[in-house]
């Protein structure tokens, strides 16, 4: 990749989490990468085809690994002593990943809902990768008594909803915010598995 690719790149990742995919126009990115507007048409057809060459390696270099082999060696397939054990090495995880790749994390979510090739690839990855690990634990720990009887989907689901929606307040909606990290995680992994209620 050439220095101006990256600079492009670079200058869209920015801009793409700073202002949102629809809200950014390609001059923008062409003054903040330095190079001409022309240059960035010449090695990507479109402002889409620049979105996904910023998300598209990510997701293959990034995501697939976090979601996949690294993600699974470290969280997936690992003993624990309980349950409990198991939602914070997953939340700590996946905290450290958030933290490294913040910006990249919010055009994510931002462009999530309008970009079906995202959708669909991001469904498949997780539907490959991590859906079979994550019933393996389940079935696990309800095995084990510390799991009611629901369905593995509404349980997945419940745990992605609270731990994603964590990162996503944190390190998107809210990353200048003072925020006690350690306080926060042990709060939401109580929350996650006990509810609010008294």
């Amino acid at each position: 990749m050439s220095e101006k690719q990256k600079n492009i790149l670079q200058a869209a990742t920015e801009l793409f989490a700073e202002k949102g995919f629809s809200a950014t126009s390609t001059s923008e990115i062409a003054k903040r990468a330095g190079v001409a507007e022309g240059t960035i048409f010449r090695h990507y057809k479109t402002k889409k085809d620049l979105l996904m060459a910023i998300t598209m390696p990510t997701l293959v270099e990034g995501v697939i690994p976090f979601l996949a082999k690294e993600f699974a060696e470290e969280v997936f397939e690992q003993e624990y002593p309980d349950f409990r054990a198991f939602i914070e090495q997953l939340i700590r995880n996946r905290f450290e990943f958030a933290r490294e790749n913040g910006k990249l994390l919010k055009i994510y979510f931002m462009e999530l809902m309008y970009h079906s090739e995202l959708r669909a690839q991001f469904s498949d990855i997780f539907m490959t990768h991590v859906k079979d690990k994550f019933d393996h634990v389940i079935d696990y720990y309800k095995g084990k008594g510390e799991l009611k009887n629901l369905p593995n989907s509404t349980i997945m689901r419940a745990l992605i909803t609270n731990i994603v929606g964590f990162m996503i307040t944190r390190f998107v909606v809210m990353p200048d915010a003072e925020w006690e990290d350690e306080r926060e995680i042990e709060f939401t992994i109580d929350y996650v598995l006990t509810g609010i209620l008294k």
